[in-house]
């Protein structure tokens, strides 16, 4: 099963941030053990064919602007192991009822323009987060907020991040355009648009759409993770599929142990080893709100109503501002809203190798109630029918996957979440307990290095990185 009964360290878990743990450790000469549960690297950056035979879709994640802006991914050479950006015209777009939309262009400029009354607003709120993008994603995704190494950028972020979306949005826009453009954004928090920091989220991701764009991965996501494993066997890395470890008294002797998982799968497998204290602590941790997600099978492009929504791989599905907020409200609230906002993206406008000649894609999803068994299905098509009538024409074949689906497929999305734990003040920067650092146990040579630690959720693959960096200053080896 593994070549060696003994190693500098071994990491449970092969999705963004376990092979960037394992990686950071191979390249400080480590013999390095990578172990996953399923027969295939990637944990949520996996592709598949999983309507009909080569439609090729993104099980979960599928839009990277955190994948291009990650201080890590971009000094590992992946290009060389297959990895290429496809970025469409536009990062993102916003339809609304009367056949108009909000485009989000790679230029503030031409985004400000397309905005008239509010354009001045949007370049002073976007303009000096894109001018200082490098230094502010560093610290952003950083392990911890303070000290920063990049004082001021942090800071003018910071004093607009901590607002409520919505209150942000209406500060700073008077028409619906913008203000829905900023909404969209901000519901990927996966929290409430009136609760404090989401509007950090809208504001990260809007910046990133003019900074490096919001591409996808030539072929799949798939090929993100495929990249980086090999990347990591050209260091000598070991890596074994299709083990799932229950215990780490399965595991090979190791100098530090690393896990890619949540604290509920934490307890499970280290649990007789943890001080009872630390345990409770764990046993409290918040997961958040629900995916419910539905891939299609289309006979052709999505009928737009607003046709520049081609222009864009992401296109956001919710109507006003004030629309979008009340129905993530419901959500947090334990109700399932009549029109959800729904997150699609449409990859195969710009990467036909992802479907038969003259047939398309479509990803979609909304977010409900942790764990809920309602099937959406019908209320994200009428959602996409509602700005793109003949949709349902489209369609060859669906695939769905609710909230329990998704936790079957990858373990750490408990109940659905699919961020590893709720992302709000409270759980941002002290995830998954206050204990410091974040990624040590109080069990010597454990640590965890998912996206339930600093900095949360997404494709970037920096809490393994700084995991893995800890592990590393306490085996002295850097």
């Amino acid at each position: 099963m593994h070549s060696r009964a003994r190693y500098d360290a071994v990491v449970v878990g092969a999705g963004p941030n376990g092979l960037a743990a394992a990686i950071t450790l191979a390249q400080a000469g480590c013999a390095v053990l990578l172990v996953e549960a399923a027969e295939k690297v990637g944990g949520g950056c996996r592709s598949d064919a999983l309507t009909l035979p080569d439609f090729v879709h993104d099980i979960c994640s599928a839009i990277h602007p955190l994948g291009v802006s990650s201080p890590f991914f971009r000094r590992l050479p992946l290009e060389r192991y297959g990895l290429r950006w496809i970025h469409p015209p536009a990062p993102f777009a916003h339809p609304f009822d009367d056949g108009r939309a909000a485009i989000a262009e790679r230029s503030i400029e031409a985004t400000a323009e397309a905005l008239g009354p509010d354009g001045s607003a949007y370049r002073r709120l976007m303009a000096p987060l894109v001018a200082a993008w490098d230094a502010l994603i560093e610290d952003v995704l950083g392990p911890l907020p303070w000290p920063p190494r990049h004082f001021v950028p942090l800071v003018r972020f910071g004093l607009r991040a901590v607002w409520p979306a919505r209150a942000l949005a209406k500060l700073f826009f008077r028409a619906e355009p913008a203000r829905a453009l900023f909404a969209g954004l901000a519901a990927h928090s996966v929290l409430p648009l009136d609760a404090p920091i989401s509007a950090a989220f809208g504001l990260v991701l809007g910046a990133s759409a003019h900074a490096v764009g919001w591409p996808m991965a030539q072929g799949g996501s798939q090929r993100i993770a495929d990249a980086l494993a090999e990347h990591f066997k050209a260091l000598g890395g070991e890596i074994v599929t299709g083990w799932r470890v229950e215990s780490l008294r399965e595991l090979p002797a190791a100098r530090a142990t690393l896990l890619d998982v949540t604290p509920r799968q934490l307890v499970r497998i280290a649990g007789e080893r943890l001080p009872a204290g630390y345990r409770r602590q764990l046993e409290r941790y918040r997961y958040g709100a629900g995916a419910f997600k539905v891939d299609y099978a289309l006979d052709g492009p999505i009928p737009w109503k607003a046709p520049e929504c081609a222009r864009a791989a992401t296109v956001h599905l919710g109507g006003t501002l004030d629309e979008i907020a009340e129905n993530e409200r419901q959500v947090m609230r334990g109700r399932h809203p009549d029109r959800p906002f729904v997150l699609l993206a449409q990859h195969t406008l710009f990467d036909p190798s992802r479907a038969p000649q003259g047939r398309h894609t479509c990803w979609a999803y909304c977010h409900v109630p942790h764990g809920s068994p309602v099937d959406m299905t019908e209320r994200i098509e009428a959602q996409i029918e509602r700005f793109a009538p003949g949709f349902r024409e489209r369609i060859l074949a669906r695939h769905v996957m609710n909230p329990a689906a998704m936790e079957r497929y990858n373990a750490n999305y408990i109940g659905g979440d699919i961020n590893g734990g709720v992302q709000d003040w409270r759980q941002l920067y002290t995830r998954p307990t206050l204990h410091q650092p974040p990624y040590a146990t109080p069990v010597e040579g454990l640590y965890l290095c998912s996206s339930s630690t600093p900095p949360g959720g997404g494709v970037h693959g920096m809490c393994g990185y700084h995991a893995a960096r800890l592990a590393l200053r306490r085996m002295g080896l850097c």
